[in-house]
């Protein structure tokens, strides 16, 4: 589905393109119409939302060429595999890479079936916030995912945008040239459901390895082995995420292990989900990192 055209605009995106032009692997995600709407991001500001996405596409967001760098970076929202905060875990650093000389990738990954009716998916949505909410000391907090979602539907999410992920990387690939880009030097960054997603990838990319992952709040390796060519990971959760900042402590200790470049910010305050959105917390200092740490390992 093709963003609000006057959203498209203010963002920078150029073209949406679908993953898989004859459907995906095992079909297309049984969910109704895609749909559109607002909800309150951290900090309280409103941010754009998609919901029954069937389809999924990668948005393009090109550099002015004189910025140009070659490197490409995808971006994956995150929304527990119900949603996708498209704006500010998308599109607002689609915008951010574009104007520093990146090409960036906005994926739009298939997800759940939620209900039709506005006030019905409302509901469901608030029902499964108060399950995941509830405060835990740090020594209960959940080590992995599987600890927290164990619904045969999620994971079948999950694995259905790990797919999703490994076709856009390869379709990257495939035209670089295209879009200015050095076909060893692509990347991704993930929020949330999309940081597992990006976590997947690194640990599984169905071809060359990622250049660098970002799993940003979320991310695991789920014990299986760190390959010895595993990409540079960059990642940074709140002590205030209750539900995965733990999960996020385990990714960088099973990376670091190995022995493969690994850099892990914990910010006191920022909670959960907020992507580019400023509070005025520690974790609104997370994309200055980002950048400083993509131009240590030259990819700036």
């Amino acid at each position: 589905m093709a963003d609000d055209p006057s959203l498209q605009a203010r963002a920078g995106e150029q073209e949406e393109i679908l993953l898989w032009p004859q459907g995906p692997p095992g079909g297309a995600s049984p969910v109704g119409p895609p749909q559109r709407f607002r909800a309150p991001a951290a900090g309280g500001r409103e941010s754009a939302m998609l919901r029954n996405v069937g389809a999924p596409t990668l948005s393009v967001y090109r550099p002015d060429p004189a910025r140009a760098n070659g490197v490409g970076v995808i971006v994956c929202p995150g929304g527990g595999w119900r949603i996708l905060a498209v704006e500010h875990e998308g599109q607002d650093l689609a915008r951010w890479l574009a104007e520093r000389g990146y090409a960036a990738f906005l994926l739009k990954y298939r997800l759940m079936a939620t209900p039709a009716d506005p006030a019905e998916f409302a509901a469901s949505m608030a029902a499964m916030a108060s399950r995941l909410s509830t405060p835990l000391p740090a020594a209960k907090a959940a080590r992995r995912l599987s600890q927290v979602l164990t619904d045969p539907e999620t994971l079948r999410a999950r694995d259905h945008a790990a797919a999703d992920g490994r076709r856009a990387l390869a379709l990257v690939r495939e035209r670089a040239g295209e879009w200015g880009v050095t076909p060893d030097r692509i990347g991704m960054v993930g929020f949330s459901a999309g940081a597992f997603l990006a976590a997947d990838v690194a640990m599984e990319s169905g071809g060359a390895p990622l250049a660098f992952v970002a799993p940003i709040y979320g991310g695991e390796t789920g014990g299986r082995p760190v390959a010895a060519d595993a990409p540079p990971l960059f990642t940074v959760v709140a002590a205030d995420d209750r539900m995965l900042f733990k999960v996020v402590e385990g990714l960088y200790a099973d990376w670091s292990n190995a022995d493969r470049p690994a850099e892990l910010h914990v910010f006191a305050r920022g909670g959960h989900g907020f992507g580019m959105a400023r509070q005025g917390l520690p974790a609104d200092r997370w994309i200055d990192l980002f950048e400083a740490w993509l131009g240590d390992r030259g990819f700036a």
